[in-house]
């Protein structure tokens, strides 16, 4: 799966999805994906502040809006991350 299936992906359910155990390893993904260097050596805080910043550029590009603490991601925002992917299914957005 290449593309984000839902019109409208919140990215706190997505990390809810992803889970506790996984979610510096995704958020490392992500980082990389996203084209951030050295997302594997920085602390787990930089980790987080560098997604955060990068799913505010998301919101700049017009790929996703913020709604209090959370972001909801356009069709195709994660298009290509593949790590996104297991968590992507219909089933597990309730569609």
């Amino acid at each position: 799966m290449t593309a984000d299936p839902s019109p409208n992906l919140s990215w706190r359910a997505l990390e809810t999805r992803v889970g506790l155990d996984q979610l510096p390893a995704f958020h490392r993904a992500f980082l990389a994906w996203r084209g951030v260097e050295s997302a594997q050596e920085m602390p787990l805080r930089r980790v987080q502040q560098r997604v955060e910043a990068e799913l505010n550029r998301l919101v700049q590009a017009g790929q996703a809006t913020r709604e209090d603490d959370d972001w909801q991601l356009a069709a195709g925002a994660l298009g290509g991350f593949e790590a996104a992917a297991p968590y992507l299914a219909p089933d597990i957005l309730g569609q």
